[in-house]
């Protein structure tokens, strides 16, 4: 084995975190709140594999930055009836149009990233359950027990950055 070969193997794989959302929109601002939270954690545990990157919206030219990483994590506030926050898979798409307030979807910047840059990471979406929505810089108290209950799963699985590689839709499925 080549000592690149050897370096490669012991290596973390490149992990981007990607919170989204308006935190002047209460619990919109969970996937924000999530970046912000974990900040500290990650550098404490001097998770070096790890970066970090928030933004009211997904871009088109975020898909640079997942090309050059092997796990991408979006993370996102939901109304959707689910328990406290879920995982799910992103497949790659080139529909724009989704049911989302944000302007591209994770799925739609994940296809750019294969079709400009020839990369595929593995990329997930955090959905954290939300309450309000009104004008307002805080989190609800709800969001707020939601947040830290998917800090608290997510932690785990950074300190030992294979498991993300074993991750299955049914690790904290969507209901």
């Amino acid at each position: 084995m080549t000592a690149k070969e050897n370096n490669q193997k012991n290596s973390k794989p490149g992990i981007l975190i990607y919170g989204y959302g308006n935190p002047g929109r209460e619990d919109d601002g969970l996937g924000i709140a999530f970046v912000e939270a974990i900040r500290s954690w990650i550098e404490k545990n001097k998770l070096t594999n790890i970066e970090l990157d928030s933004n009211y919206q997904l871009n088109i030219e975020d898909a640079d930055m997942m090309a050059k990483k092997d796990i991408v994590l979006f993370v996102d506030a939901t109304g959707e009836p689910i328990e406290n926050f879920c995982i799910t898979t992103v497949n790659p798409s080139d529909s724009r149009v989704e049911f989302t307030m944000h302007a591209v979807s994770p799925a739609f910047v994940l296809d750019l990233c294969q079709k400009i840059f020839g990369k595929n990471p593995k990329t997930y979406l955090l959905h954290i359950k939300g309450y309000q929505w009104d004008f307002k810089e805080e989190l609800s108290p709800e969001g707020e027990k939601n947040l830290n209950k998917a800090l608290d799963f997510i932690k785990p699985l950074l300190s030992n950055s294979d498991s993300f590689h074993s991750i299955k839709d049914d690790i904290a499925p969507c209901k």
